[in-house]
């Protein structure tokens, strides 16, 4: 009968240890490195002058992120992921245009890749295709309208600044 409770006992560790919900990073330092992101991304800033001028230009998929809420902690995991991922890959396919400090994007973007790196470890991440596209558009789109022009900078700053603040805030990361 013991030996039934051990093993029993020792089934049900395994499980939750395998939970995403025991992530022990996202227990630990996911809030410490978004916050640092966060901070990095606000010292990227422009002296930017038209705060107003095209705030609008790209619709912000809120839709995306009722449904992650919506989803497993699982879910939320993998979107959180991908979002990590996506910002990084904006970044890196536009960089070489852009007039932010090489040093602090680079920390940026250590930062970012090691929330990604660390949470992907927790979950098994399958993309979601709508995500990816927002995010090719969102990149194509500022860029192709506003050319690599601070202003377009400014703008995809604040965009990934929403996204970032976003995730750091779905409710099986806020209880967690």
């Amino acid at each position: 009968m013991s030996s039934r409770i051990f093993f029993a006992c020792v089934f049900l560790s395994l499980c939750c240890a395998s939970s995403p919900l025991s992530c022990r990073w996202m227990d630990h330092k996911f809030r410490q490195y978004s916050q640092s992101s966060l901070n990095l991304l606000d010292m990227l800033t422009y002296p930017y002058t038209n705060q107003d001028a095209q705030a609008n230009i790209w619709p912000f998929p809120h839709h995306l992120y009722t449904q992650a809420s919506r989803t497993s902690a699982e879910g939320k995991l993998a979107f959180t992921v991908q979002i990590l991922r996506e910002v990084s890959a904006l970044i890196v396919e536009n960089d070489s245009s852009s007039s932010w400090g090489e040093i602090t994007v680079e920390y940026f973007l250590n930062v970012v890749n090691k929330q990604a790196d660390e949470l992907q470890s927790c979950v098994k991440w399958r993309p979601n295709r709508r995500l990816h596209t927002y995010f090719k558009r969102l990149s194509h789109g500022i860029f192709r309208q506003m050319g690599h022009s601070t202003e377009a900078w400014e703008l995809i700053r604040r965009e990934i600044k929403v996204h970032l603040f976003r995730v750091d805030h779905l409710p099986m990361i806020s209880n967690l």
